[in-house]
């Protein structure tokens, strides 16, 4: 984990839509930020970061608005609502970026710059992604469980079948397991993006391979539901997992998880406010895709990732 948990921040180029630079002297400038829903965990810590970068930058109003629960439909409506009042920016988290992309097309056109962050629209106008590069999220998965398992060893992956994302973590899994001829894939089995069905899967799976050497989880938080990793003995069978918010951490300092891949969950609102800050300023970033890189996690580095992790939560 480097010291930076927000990732990196975004320099100055071309090729993006223009878009109208602030004129000196305007009121605060009206950034309408969107996550995919407001009952995700990750949701508060996205806000937190916008908030932060906000009061940083000092002209900046954060207008943080979600369903619920996740929601295309009611995400949809709300974007529209924020292009009728003509907000300077948005930043938004794709719940479905097909189904968002004629809205986030009418905003650029309208001049307003929109920002996507976590999870992409690649197919609209968006002036800039912010987030991870799945490919690379996968590989880095893949070669915590070679060293884990010394080069040699049995692999069930747990994935969510169907969006898109996964499917490319998938691949980077696969692609850095290939790198190692002494670990074989026994099974790629999917969880369906539900904690309940996490539970029967990984209880299933761990009594058909009692000498598995390693899950390789690309499913995110429903892995970490409460009680799904009891069944896994981590005497033998070793746990890597895609995140780090709270739950995965008090896992692994349980003894239950050997090693994490997060993202920058606060830099999904700051670096996103900062990006539409600079494209008002008539710098937008270099390349549309602004890789945030991960935060890998160990048990040698737990304590100093949550030490940082308290300093970004405080306001």
């Amino acid at each position: 984990m480097g010291s930076d948990m927000t990732g990196p921040t975004t320099g100055a180029g071309t090729g993006a839509p223009a878009v109208a630079p602030t004129p000196a002297g305007k009121a605060k400038l009206r950034f309408a930020v969107l996550p995919r829903s407001l009952d995700q965990p990750s949701s508060r810590l996205a806000k937190v970061g916008a908030d932060r970068a906000a009061a940083a930058l000092g002209n900046v109003e954060v207008l943080w608005r979600g369903p619920d629960s996740a929601d295309a439909a009611r995400q949809k409506e709300m974007l529209e609502a924020f292009i009728t009042q003509k907000v300077d920016g948005v930043a938004i988290s794709c719940t479905n970026g097909d189904l968002l992309t004629e809205s986030i097309n009418k905003a650029v056109d309208a001049g307003i710059p929109v920002v996507t962050w976590g999870s992409d629209a690649p197919k609209s106008k968006r002036l800039a992604y912010y987030g991870i590069d799945d490919r690379a999220s996968g590989k880095a998965l893949g070669e915590e469980a070679a060293k884990l398992l010394g080069e040699k060893g049995t692999v069930v992956v747990l994935t969510s079948l169907g969006a898109d994302n996964l499917h490319h973590r998938l691949e980077g899994v696969e692609e850095a397991l290939k790198g190692h001829p002494g670990l074989k894939v026994l099974e790629v089995l999917d969880v369906k993006d539900e904690p309940a069905k996490s539970v029967e899967v990984i209880a299933a799976a761990a009594k058909k391979y009692p000498d598995l050497g390693a899950f390789v989880s690309i499913a995110g938080p429903v892995v970490f539901a409460p009680g799904a990793l009891e069944p896994v003995d981590p005497a033998r069978t070793r746990f890597v997992g895609f995140d780090t918010l709270a739950p995965a951490l008090e896992l692994m300092k349980a003894g239950k998880v050997q090693a994490l891949v997060g993202q920058k969950y606060f830099g999904w609102g700051s670096e996103s406010v900062k990006i539409l800050a600079d494209i008002k300023a008539g710098k937008p970033p270099a390349q549309p895709f602004v890789d945030s890189g991960v935060d890998i996690v160990t048990p040698a580095s737990l304590a100093q990732y949550q030490e940082a992790w308290a300093k970004l939560e405080k306001p």
